[in-house]
Formats: structure tokens, C-alpha cells, sequence
């Protein structure tokens, strides 16, 4: 079965644009130009991913955001923001939202494409994960369930989130580099992903110490991060 993508953005031509492209690269689309309708497409369809403009005409792409994350039937969907809104502070905002990635406007629909691939390999199994058990602290993450458990409760994390969180658990008080954490994380760089990575590490940190994880994950200055076990 194909993977299904939804093109959500109020600019009809850049749906088509990016559908084209999408569906010539295998993958089938849905598509939507308003935050309703994209939000019961969500809910209804299951799509594998979501690219999704920020600025729709009613409710805001940060708000649907929120609504998708809030929603445990479709929280793990992830989700790349495709936005016209070029400062730095609207990237991280939309990535401390939960969004996998942030694209601008205007883009190479190519681009798009191979930002849609490298989020879903690491989101779907295109790249196997070992099947053992990932432990430390009160932290339990099951890489075949895609599941992570705090004390036995479930923690709501993104896909992204997921991903680094297995990396640190692989090898706990191992600094990693931006630059390992990047390209096995997320699985490809481009300008300004550094500061991406710390949106996304720094979203993992507030989520681990709101459910007292036992552990905790460090800045190594000048090297990048490590996780260190605290309980």
C-alpha cells in the first residue's frame, strides 16, 4: 500500500504543486484548504503524514497542531509545517509545538518530497530498529510497539522525539554530537537543522521532567548531549 500524505494549505495551486510531485515520487495524497477539514481528514483517514501550511483561514496550523498532538488516536502522526513565515522564532515555536520538520516558503517541491521520505523512514520502519527493549531511569521504550512508558504510563511523544530518545537510551552517558543526533534522528541536514535539533531536545527535557523520568538529558558544551540517569 502506498503511504498517504495530506496536503493540508489554503493555496489550492501549491496543493496541486505538491500532490503532483508527492504522487509521482509513489505516494498517494489527500488534500485539504481549510484546518476543519484537515482535522477530520486526520482523525477519519489516518494519513501517514501531514504537510501542513501555518496559516489558514480558520484555524491557525499551530492550533491544529495542538488538536493533532492533543488527540491519542492521532498524536504519532507526524507532521512538516510548510509556511511562508521565515523567522527563526516561527520555526522553533512550530517545532516546541510538535511539527517533525519546517519547511519555507517559497520551496522546491523536490525538497518537499525528500523531506516527506526521510521523516517517514525513520518514522515507519524504512530503517529496522533493533527489537529489544530500551531501558533507564523509570523510562521504557519499546521500538516494536513504538511505545514509551514512564512507571508503566504512557508518554505522548513525536516522532522525532521518539527517535532521539532511542538514541540516547542505546548508550546512556555517551555525548552525542549534533551531528550524530542528526543523522541518525532525523536521517539528513540542511542549513539551520542544528538549531532545529536543540527545539526538538529541548521539548524531549520538558517532557521527561514533567513525569519525573529518572532521567535527565545533559548539554555537554561544545560536544552536544548526553543522558544521564538520576533515579
Amino acid at each position: 500500500m502506498p503511504q498517504r500524505i495530506l496536503v493540508v494549505d489554503d493555496d489550492r495551486q501549491i496543493t496541486r504543486l505538491v500532490s503532483a510531485y508527492l504522487e509521482h515520487a509513489g505516494f498517494q495524497t489527500l488534500t485539504a484548504h481549510d484546518g476543519a477539514t484537515a482535522l477530520r481528514l486526520a482523525r477519519s483517514e489516518r494519513p501517514d503524514l501531514m504537510v501542513l501550511d501555518l496559516m489558514l483561514p480558520d484555524i491557525d496550523g499551530a492550533d491544529l497542531t495542538r488538536a493533532i498532538r492533543a488527540d491519542p488516536h492521532i498524536a504519532a502522526m507526524p507532521i512538516i509545517m510548510l509556511t511562508a513565515r521565515v523567522d527563526d522564532t516561527d520555526r522553533i515555536v512550530g517545532l516546541e509545538l510538535g511539527a517533525d520538520d519546517y519547511i519555507t516558503k517559497p520551496f522546491n517541491p523536490r525538497e518537499v518530497v525528500a523531506r516527506v521520505r526521510a521523516v517517514l523512514r525513520r518514522t515507519s520502519g524504512g530503517t529496522p530498529q533493533p527489537a529489544v527493549l530500551l531501558e533507564a531511569g523509570r523510562v521504557r521504550l519499546d521500538p516494536d510497539r513504538h511505545e514509551v512508558t514512564v512507571a508503566g504510563q504512557p508518554l505522548n511523544l513525536t516522532p522525532t522525539e521518539f527517535h532521539l530518545l532511542r538514541i540516547f537510551l542505546s548508550l546512556p552517558g555517551h555525548a552525542f554530537t549534533r551531528r550524530e543526533l542528526i543523522e541518525e534522528g532525523v536521517g539528513y541536514e540542511y542549513e539551520g537543522m542544528e538549531r532545529t535539533i536543540d527545539s526538538h531536545i529541548k521539548n524531549l527535557r520538558r517532557k521527561l521532567e514533567s513525569v519525573d523520568a529518572g532521567i535527565r538529558i545533559e548539554t555537554v558544551y561544545g560536544v552536544g548531549y548526553r543522558l544521564k540517569v538520576v533515579a
